[in-house]
Parts: structure tokens; C-alpha cells; sequence
């Protein structure tokens, strides 16, 4: 009776934690103690994060901050030990069994356009056949030899080696 009602822990109590899931390409096992102190630098993390191993080349990595996970995501592609990682967000309600890691984010180069289609609504009505198109708000290269766009690819799909563009009055 002295011990008095029973204390419910709320949601909003617990310490927040943001998750990525990550699916390593690759056919080696993976050392989850190397896979920690190659990312820890790269990642620059304020806080650290944690890592668990998920089974199946899936890893969670756990962080307290929002804010380094959207900036971890926005930085995409990544790899370990040479071969691809596929990152997204975890929230936990979902099995880890449905995830599907089939997209990821790679900078796209568009080469040999005229300078008058050299900038990025052009790159990117080009780059809108090979993936969704990631608007940033600066330009990447825009007046060089070449301009670059994010896109986010399905990677169950082979690369095409090139792109063929129509310009009008029959020239391509």
C-alpha cells in the first residue's frame, strides 16, 4: 500500500533515438566493430552511434539526432570496404524482413550538351528519364564541361550507358 500507484513510462519519456537501416552489397560477413570505426570519422557524429548487427547484411545504426541522420541520408551514395551500402530511415513499426533496399542516391554527370542547355533545368529534364530528380537549392556545376544532378535510381535496374537527347530540327 506504502509502494502507491503504478508509474507509466509515456513515449514522450523515452530518449529519442532516429534509425538507419543499411544493406551492404556485398558477400564477405560483415565486422560490425570495423564497419563502426570506418564510419565514426566519416560520419562525424557528435554523440556517436550505435550498431547492430540485423542478420541477413542488414545493419542498424542508432543515433539521438535527427539531424545527423537527415545530413548522413542527404550525403548518399556510400560504401564499405568498396561496395555499395543502401541507406533509409527506420521507424521501428516496420519489420525489418519488409524493407526493400532498392533505391539510393547518385550523382549523375551530363556530359556533351550545347552551352545554351548547359544548366540545370536542362540536366535535370534529362536526368528525369533515369530516376527521380533530388532538387537542391545550389547548382552543381553548372557552366562547366559537365553538370551534375541528383537522382535517385532503382538499382535492381542496369545503368544505361547513354542517353540520347533530341534538340529540335532533327538534330540529337
Amino acid at each position: 500500500d506504502r509502494e502507491g500507484p503504478t508509474f507509466d513510462l509515456e513515449d514522450d519519456m523515452a530518449t529519442p533515438e532516429f534509425l538507419i537501416a543499411a544493406k551492404f552489397f556485398t558477400r564477405r560477413a560483415l565486422n560490425m566493430e570495423a564497419i563502426a570505426s570506418t564510419l565514426k570519422p566519416l560520419w562525424r557524429s557528435k554523440n556517436g552511434f550505435k550498431v547492430k548487427n540485423m542478420g541477413n547484411h542488414i545493419v542498424l545504426f542508432i543515433f539521438d539526432s535527427k539531424l545527423e541522420v537527415d545530413t548522413i541520408l542527404d550525403n548518399e551514395p556510400w560504401s564499405f570496404d568498396k561496395h555499395l551500402m543502401v541507406l533509409q530511415c527506420y521507424d521501428k513499426d516496420t519489420l525489418i524482413e519488409e524493407l526493400q533496399f532498392n533505391r539510393t542516391t547518385f550523382w549523375v554527370q551530363v556530359h556533351d550538351i550545347p552551352v545554351r542547355f548547359m544548366n540545370q533545368k536542362g540536366a535535370e529534364g534529362i536526368c528525369s528519364n533515369v530516376g527521380t530528380v533530388i532538387k537542391k537549392s545550389e547548382v552543381e556545376g553548372e557552366g562547366g564541361r559537365f553538370i551534375r544532378v541528383r537522382v535517385r535510381l532503382d538499382i535492381t535496374i542496369p545503368l544505361s550507358r547513354g542517353r540520347k537527347v533530341s534538340m529540335g530540327q532533327g538534330k540529337e
